[in-house]
């Protein structure tokens, strides 16, 4: 016994760690939710001290709770939100459906701070959870992580990645290769131009993003336990969610309808939705850049990615595309997370959703997933490829597809011949064209001109084609 103290709840007595900072109802959780071994993540922590933080202000602002107990409460919710006691923080993922046993943990850690040296008797439910129910306290945690999350984390890892992108772009905007589609050779384009599509899916995917956050900005703090606001003070919530935007930083409101904010989880399933586009993105960026930099001598090799690794434990020399392997798995891991997150989502029997704490750290988690490797990706993938251009050249020399252009010479019958015959003959289509076509060689030289195709239009060859 020892190593224990007995605390008690409504339900009655239980052993405690004897230094554990956390109650009875913390305890019982532990008890109860032996599952995964996964704990809530540092941003909901983070995000549940804030909130704990700024309702003390609010209460004592509102003539509710004495300014000494607010500020003793106050402090200890920034040392909590600050991560000083993540390790007081037990409670497995899979837990109660509202979260209730997370935001009592909270309420209990902060109880047992803000009363040390004997000064003060501090309440995990009447003094550090005033006003407050875990039904709109943990909802509004989840928002809140979410979008300091996204605003510090995710969204500036994304403008370094479409920056780095845009970078490497403008460095190869002169230099030609051969498109595809349906992995097929096609008409040409400009690595420029290949880049310039992830940097404007990556600018579409900031601006989903940014606007779904609008949606999370929307805090139903005030509602307690199912939206009617009871035992709270009716100018509580947007004082708390003025307050809230002093301390983190960004424009937070009082949700119009407190009831929507309790009962559904709409606007994290959205917010999830953004990352599982933003997955989809990131995966086709990886999947190309492991297309182009397969080989080197049997695949496509069009460029080098830097080699960060050997490849294989028995076969020396080989390199593999590391980086991007590792953003396939990520966004494979996001889509999942969104799937769950979707099923969660969905699971608002009349006035709460009972998958908070599933939501929160799938949620989370792509948000980390997604900002850590998009740096990884920028940095260590895309930073340092080189194209090899001399191969490059060789294939685009090749690619009888070229003779598209002379769709508007010498029409679609007579052009598909000539690709067919180069294709089947294994010569350069300028070569065959020389010989069928009936145009002269200037004439060709100036309409297959791959460079000039890159601009598109009618007789791009010419020069003046937009």
């Amino acid at each position: 016994m020892s190593g224990y103290r007995i605390e008690k709840d409504s339900m009655g007595e239980l052993r405690v760690p004897a230094d554990a900072l956390y109650g009875a109802q913390t305890q019982r959780a532990v008890q109860n939710f032996p599952i995964s071994g996964l704990r809530m993540p540092r941003p909901f922590i983070r995000a549940l001290g804030l909130i704990k933080a700024a309702m003390a202000d609010v209460n004592a602002d509102l003539g509710h709770l004495k300014p000494a107990l607010a500020k003793a409460i106050r402090k200890a919710a920034e040392r909590v939100a600050a991560g000083e006691f993540d390790a007081e923080f037990p409670i497995d993922v899979f837990q109660t459906g509202s979260g209730t046993s997370s935001n009592m943990n909270a309420n209990e850690v902060i109880a047992t701070l803000a009363s040390r040296g004997g000064k003060l008797s501090v309440h995990a439910n009447d003094h550090v959870n005033m006003g407050q129910s875990s039904n709109d306290v943990i909802p509004s945690t989840i928002q809140l992580a979410a979008v300091m999350q996204a605003r510090e984390v995710l969204l500036p890892a994304l403008a370094h990645l479409r920056q780095t992108i845009a970078a490497k772009a403008k460095t190869l905007s002169k230099v030609t290769k051969t498109g595809r589609t349906h992995l097929m050779d096609a008409m040409p384009l400009t690595f420029g131009q290949e880049f310039s599509t992830w940097a404007a899916q990556l600018d579409s995917a900031m601006q989903r993003i940014e606007d779904s956050l609008k949606r999370l900005r929307r805090l139903p703090l005030g509602g307690t336990a199912i939206g009617t606001g009871i035992n709270a003070d009716a100018r509580q919530a947007k004082r708390a969610a003025k307050r809230l935007s002093e301390l983190v930083g960004a424009k937070l409101e009082s949700a119009p309808n407190l009831f929507e904010g309790i009962a559904s989880q709409d606007a994290a399933v959205e917010l999830s939705g953004q990352l599982n586009a933003l997955a989809c993105a990131l995966m086709k960026i990886a999947n190309d850049l492991r297309w182009m930099n397969s080989g080197p001598l049997a695949g496509l090799g069009e460029i080098e990615l830097p080699a960060l690794q050997p490849g294989s434990s028995i076969m020396p020399g080989k390199v593999n595309p590391v980086i991007p392997e590792a953003v396939a798995m990520v966004c494979a891991q996001v889509m999942g997370n969104h799937v769950a997150i979707t099923v969660a989502g969905q699971s608002g029997s009349f006035q709460l959703n009972v998958m908070l704490p599933l939501i929160a750290h799938n949620l989370l988690q792509s948000i980390a997933l997604l900002a850590s490797v998009s740096r990884q990706l920028a940095d260590a993938s895309i930073a340092g490829l080189k194209v090899r251009e001399d191969h490059v050249r060789e294939a685009l020399a090749r690619n009888p597809i070229l003779v598209t252009a002379l769709n508007p010479v010498i029409g679609y019958e007579a052009a598909a011949a000539l690709a067919k015959q180069a294709y089947k003959e294994g010569r350069p289509i300028l070569e065959v064209a020389r010989e069928k076509s009936g145009l002269s060689e200037a004439e060709l030289v100036r309409l297959l001109d791959p460079v000039a195709l890159t601009k598109g239009g009618i007789g791009a060859g010419s020069g003046g084609g937009g």
